[in-house]
């Protein structure tokens, strides 16, 4: 098995999630496998010493950025600490990151990167709080704010703090197999896993919750009946309300109409069951309210680009049906 060696990037105000969670599926994988050097992971700091991460914690790294050997996968956290970063992890990553042949940021660890300018002219995303900044900061970068996670070639950036563990995951079913990362995924009580391109919100979260209580109850049965009468004459009869208030007011209260709430919440719903069931897409279809599969089919290409059997082909654990 060829060295995956992992090198972390350790600084004061790092984020301790985004440092333990890649770790402990790297460290994972060699349990699963039986083999404790599958990953050898080492940290670093500029000069060596400890750092102190966000929440408190006392991280003490292995050795200093400048004696670090060449990295398989050269992996730069987040946190609070990238708002004014140090310049010594700058100057030591616009060196060193062309090197490594998997450069990963986790969650505002992208900014670091970027400000090396190791990210200009590529597609990356970070957490969704900081995409704005990102974005006016860095213009030669291509910010996604919505994905996960975001694999350009050999660079890959990922979300807020959980979502490194699912990046992680991803790297690990690609270098040892999807067993391997399942047996890990188990063990850490995770999904296995979340695609990429999934959303950072699920379209609860997308939407504000409504502060009134007729429309917040509509929100929720919206979410557990997909498959039901969901016009917006049918969802103001329940709030009891008039359609044309009940839009207003919908609008007002969740940032988002109701129809396009609908179509998040459909569109969540038939992803889901395309990844973790066999059911047909006709199935699908009509179990996520769209009817058809035609209409399945249109919100797919429309939202996604991609038609719901390649979606499933891409992300469904085993092989789709057939049928």
């Amino acid at each position: 098995m060829p060295e995956r060696s992992v090198l972390v990037v350790l600084f004061d105000d790092v984020q301790s999630l985004d440092v333990t969670g890649p770790v402990e599926v790297f460290t994972g994988a060699g349990k699963a496998t039986g083999d404790p050097a599958a990953y050898p992971i080492r940290t670093a700091s500029p000069d060596g010493a400890p750092v102190r991460t966000s929440s408190g914690l006392t991280l003490v790294p292995d050795l200093a950025l400048a004696d670090a050997p060449r990295p398989h996968t050269l992996l730069v956290p987040g946190g609070q600490g990238t708002r004014r970063p140090d310049a010594r992890v700058i100057d030591w990553l616009r060196e060193h990151g062309p090197h490594a042949e998997r450069l990963v940021s986790v969650c505002t660890g992208a900014l670091l990167i970027a400000e090396a300018g190791l990210l200009d002219g590529r597609r990356a995303t970070t957490h969704w709080a900081a995409c704005d900044h990102f974005a006016r900061a860095h213009p030669a970068v291509d910010v996604d704010p919505d994905p996960i996670f975001v694999r350009d070639g050999r660079v890959s950036t990922s979300a807020g703090v959980t979502a490194g563990i699912d990046l992680a995951l991803a790297l690990v079913e690609e270098d040892l197999g999807r067993d391997v990362a399942l047996t890990v995924a188990r063990h850490l009580v995770v999904f296995l896993r979340r695609p990429g391109n999934q959303a950072q919100f699920s379209a609860q979260l997308a939407a504000q919750t409504a502060r009134r209580d007729p429309l917040r109850e509509v929100q929720h049965w919206v979410t557990e009946h997909p498959a039901a009468d969901l016009s917006v004459e049918a969802l103001a009869d329940r709030a009891r309300l008039s359609p044309r208030h009940f839009a207003r007011a919908f609008h007002a209260e969740t940032g988002t109409t109701p129809g396009r709430y609908v179509e998040r919440v459909r569109l969540e719903h038939a992803r889901r069951l395309l990844e973790d069931t066999g059911d047909g897409v006709a199935l699908v279809s009509r179990a996520c309210g769209y009817g058809t599969p035609e209409a399945m089919r249109r919100a797919f290409v429309k939202a996604l680009g991609v038609a719901p059997a390649e979606y499933r082909r891409r992300f469904r654990a085993t092989a789709a049906p057939t049928g």
